[in-house]
């Protein structure tokens, strides 16, 4: 009884250590496992920052890049794709949020290139419009707002590399 007992402690705490949060989802750890980008290839990663607090300067951007779907980023995740060195477009929406942020490029074979997603001045300003005066506060906004430079949900803002592993330390692979 005592074995079988003990038998079943073990199995638990065996199982226990499987079972937290996305285990090796963290950069390091995914970078470390696949590598660096195959020749001729590059490496683009696409990430947006933990928020300290209550903000509402926040989006959940569905993420392409050359029109291929990357990830959904959300707060504190990031996506990455592998692709061939050359020009690309990485472009960001958001369910219900009128315009497309995109962003044209070119990557060298090799090479990592990362993008800090934030929300745009556009997408701060419709939400606030629509928190405090409903739908049709989001119309006059959306509208009011149209000529911005950026009609999309977010920015595209490159980082360099120490900076973006710095902050990849803490977040998580989207699904």
């Amino acid at each position: 009884m005592l074995g079988r007992g003990i038998a079943l402690l073990s199995g638990a705490l065996l199982l226990s250590g499987c079972m937290t949060a996305k285990v090796g989802t963290d950069y390091a750890a995914i970078s470390q496992k696949i590598g660096p980008p195959k020749p001729g290839l590059s490496r683009v990663v696409v990430l947006q920052q933990k928020r300290d607090g209550l903000s509402m300067a926040l989006c959940a951007c569905d993420v392409k890049l050359d029109g291929s779907p990357i990830g959904k980023v959300l707060v504190g995740s990031y996506a990455y794709a592998d692709v061939p060195a050359g020009p690309h477009q990485v472009t960001a929406t958001e369910v219900l949020f009128p315009g497309e942020t995109k962003r044209d490029f070119t990557t060298a074979p090799g090479r990592t290139y990362f993008f800090l997603l934030k929300s745009s001045a556009r997408h701060d300003a419709v939400t606030g419009t629509t928190i405090v005066a409903g739908l049709a506060g989001a119309v006059v906004a959306s509208v009011v707002t149209s000529g911005s430079d950026n009609t999309g949900p977010a920015d595209l803002i490159p980082l360099d590399e120490s900076t973006a592993r710095t902050t990849l330390a803490e977040l998580q692979l989207a699904d």
